[in-house]
């Protein structure tokens, strides 16, 4: 039974998920819009904005937790330096999700998800 568990599985076991959802989440900072279908974006909307929120407050542990979740220290710099200038006076919302339509082959429901 699923009472009480938060997360979407996607289908996936736990690892491959992460790994997912960390892959996407570079995607997202480095691109700050990628296409996707829309339950990857609703859980890498979650999983970004709570990267954003560590970045802003910029002490060691939450650069330390940064970089182990994203596992690329180029990146978590640029999120540490976005996080500074775009985001230091804005209380969560840091992503967008604009309904795109159906993919072709199986009819998944697509989206393009960006930072605001």
């Amino acid at each position: 039974m699923k009472h009480r568990k938060y997360t979407r599985t996607l289908g996936r076991k736990t690892a491959h998920r992460l790994s997912m959802l960390r892959n996407l989440a570079l995607s997202l900072f480095v691109h700050r819009k990628i296409e996707t279908t829309h339950v990857r974006a609703l859980e890498l909307s979650r999983f970004a904005e709570k990267l954003v929120t560590l970045a802003k407050r910029e002490d060691l542990q939450s650069k330390r937790r940064v970089f182990s979740d994203l596992k690329n220290k180029e990146i978590a710099r640029q999120l540490f330096d976005l996080a500074k200038a775009q985001y230091s006076t804005r209380n969560g919302g840091y992503t967008r999700i604009i309904k795109m339509g159906f993919r072709k082959g199986d009819g998944a429901p697509l989206v393009l998800i960006e930072l605001v």
